[in-house]
């Protein structure tokens, strides 16, 4: 009996270790903010109610307990967002031939327009932190979270990641019901998940389905992705696909297993409609939990990078690289003092492991990465001349160091273009190969700032800024940054469906 007892103590102090080790890990130590984590208890009831007989937490097909919980966690999001819509009454061919001054310079004032979106989050925390997409509060002035119970509160914007398409709002709220954090690697395909949100401003909604799909990349998220992870800007995308039904709406709601346990955040569909035909995309929730202790600790999320030019093997693509084995990821390149050549990592190398998990994707691997922080350790089983080796790669940040990047650093880097007053985005491939330029800046929104003070509209692509090709954002700011007092920018482009070139002088 003594030993039991000391059994059940020694136990008790591992489980204890471990939990303050993932606490620290995640980033909360220094955040009053507490997650709720599913336990071993918990996963073990969930196996007890799948068994023939043992029915802990409900019937086979009974989705109302997980139903029932989950549903007040889940809130509706609202927001409203400002426009500057500059709109032309004379014909561009008109001017072309008699100048801007044809009609008595009749051009319409800029003008403010006001629009309002709809969405859905979920309360990871009883102190009214909430997590949803990007893509619903992206670009908004005022953000209204609504309970279930019909409480509204105004919402703050913590921060925001384009690249997992998630984002992290708080409310001033106390003593909320708070889901309990699942685990996205432990579901199998066929098992039955519930979708809970806002569908079409509706109210409360449940969709029951299963997941029919894990890593899938969809390319919802690229912008003006390269094909190496060792650019910033590179999307991560390996989406839960499940058959649950979603509609606009349901972004920023939760996917939940039986136990009601959350296990992605529904961001997008695949529809010709844009309405719901049968599949359905979430964000897993492994990368909800570092996203979300990321952008809480620091306000921005700390990325990783293993510095390579990754391909995704086929029987097609082994064969013109000459690899060994036809399933894997190919290295076409290992970026130079990056942290796969420091590893060891050579070109034509397969990997076929990470963390002990056989590569079947690349959405897998950017996945596993995205997990993980500059100065983490990264196990990976390479495939080398038929010769499996295993390699420990330490990851870099964006400028090729182990350090936190800051918010504060971030935004210092873009003090230039603030100065523009507007939001810019890189332009996709696809979009530049129909307008046929090789790269562009698309000026997203308009606030206060520069450009306001010009006639450039909400849309205007970007492909020369003084002179220089502009592809990128970076174009931009290195060009921006380059500009003395007193000197102007001189910005040449055009707007989608149109190959005129404009020319806009913008003062600096």
């Amino acid at each position: 009996m003594k030993s039991n007892w000391k059994l059940l103590a020694l136990m008790a102090l591992l489980s204890s270790v471990v939990t303050l080790a993932a606490y620290n890990l995640l980033g909360f130590n220094n955040r009053d903010v507490i997650l709720n984590e599913s336990s071993p208890i918990q996963a073990i009831t969930g196996r007890l109610a799948s068994m023939p007989g043992g029915n802990p937490g409900g019937t086979p097909g009974d989705f109302s307990t997980a139903a029932e919980a989950v549903t007040p966690m889940v809130v509706h999001i609202r927001t409203t967002m400002t426009r500057t819509v500059r709109q032309q009454q004379v014909p561009d061919i008109f001017r072309e031939f008699f100048g801007d001054e044809f009609g008595g310079g009749n051009q319409r004032q800029p003008r403010r327009q006001q629009g309002q979106a709809s969405g859905s989050g979920v309360i990871i925390s009883k102190d009214g932190y909430i997590v949803t997409n990007n893509h619903v509060v992206q670009d908004a002035d005022e953000v209204e979270v609504i309970m279930t119970d019909k409480r509204s509160f105004k919402a703050k914007v913590i921060g925001t990641d384009p690249l997992t398409d998630l984002a992290v709002i708080k409310v001033d709220a106390n003593n909320l019901p708070a889901i309990t954090l699942g685990d996205s690697d432990a579901l199998k395909l066929g098992e039955w998940v519930l979708a809970v949100g806002y569908p079409l401003d509706l109210e409360s909604t449940v969709t029951a389905g299963i997941v029919s799909a894990k890593g899938r990349r969809i390319g919802i998220l690229d912008q003006n992705i390269s094909k190496t992870d060792a650019k910033p800007d590179s999307p991560v995308e390996a989406f839960i696909q499940t058959d649950a039904a979603i509609n606009p709406g349901n972004s920023g709601g939760a996917l939940v297993n039986l136990r009601g346990e959350l296990v992605g955040i529904n961001s997008a569909i695949a529809s010709a409609t844009g309405y719901y035909s049968g599949y359905g995309f979430a964000v897993p929730v492994s990368l909800v939990k570092k996203v979300s202790a990321d952008l809480l600790k620091y306000g921005n999320v700390q990325r990783g990078y293993i510095g390579i030019l990754p391909i995704e093997l086929n029987s097609t693509v082994a064969k013109e690289k000459g690899a060994k084995i036809g399933r894997g990821i190919y290295v076409e390149n290992v970026v130079e003092k990056g942290a796969a050549e420091a590893a060891g990592l050579k070109k034509g190398d397969v990997i076929v492991k990470m963390e002990g998990q056989t590569l079947d994707s690349d959405a897998q691997m950017r996945e596993i990465i995205g997990r993980r922080r500059p100065g983490d350790i990264v196990n990976v089983t390479v495939n080398r001349d038929g010769t499996e080796r295993d390699f420990k790669v330490e990851l870099r940040n964006r400028n090729g160091g182990r350090d936190v990047i800051k918010k504060a650093d971030v935004a210092a880097t873009n003090t230039s273009l603030s100065t523009l007053g507007a939001s810019f985005e890189d332009l996709s491939a696809q979009d530049a190969k129909q307008l046929g330029v090789t790269g562009g800046v698309r000026v997203k929104k308009i606030t206060e700032g520069k450009l306001a003070e010009t006639d450039v509209e909400e849309g205007f692509i970007i492909v020369k800024a003084n002179g220089k090709n502009v592809k990128t954002t970076k174009d931009l700011q290195a060009i921006m940054a380059s500009v003395k007092e007193g000197e102007g920018l001189m910005l040449i482009g055009m707007y989608p469906n149109s190959s005129r070139m404009y020319y806009y002088a913008v003062p600096v």
